[in-house]
């Protein structure tokens, strides 16, 4: 009786040993899953950071492109604008001065007074002017 109590008491603690040793090895699959878990988790953020961090250098370069495109956009309307004034304070010059010519002209009794210069027309024309020299 009593060898078969020891046996059951023997057969019941190798039994919980077993368990524990089960137990155990299910811990370690599960901490080592759990890390596995975490390692990709840490590689997904710092892919994601990687990522978002030339995204945002891409996006800086793309802005001062498009800040050079804009100031080349600026400079070439202001470069319009004060050609299109040079051009009118000519004309107006020009205008002023043919004026006051007539006024004089009026009051003097002068000859009409003819403002075409030779270069604005072709009459005259000589290509003698452009042959190797």
């Amino acid at each position: 009786m009593q060898q078969q109590q020891a046996q059951a008491q023997m057969q019941q603690q190798s039994q919980q040993i077993a368990a524990q040793a089960a137990m155990q090895q299910i811990q370690a699959e599960t901490q080592s899953k759990m890390q596995v878990k975490q390692a990709e988790i840490a590689f997904e953020i710092e892919k994601m950071r990687n990522e978002a961090e030339f995204k945002k250098s891409l996006m800086a370069e793309e802005f001062g492109y498009q800040m050079q495109l804009k100031g080349v956009e600026v400079s070439s309307l202001k470069q319009r604008e004060d050609e299109r004034e040079t051009a009118k304070s000519k004309r107006i010059s020009q205008q002023n001065s043919e004026q006051s010519k007539l006024i004089e002209q009026r009051k003097n009794n002068l000859p009409p007074v003819d403002f075409e210069s030779n270069e604005d027309s072709l009459d005259g024309f000589d290509f003698a002017e452009f042959s190797p020299r």
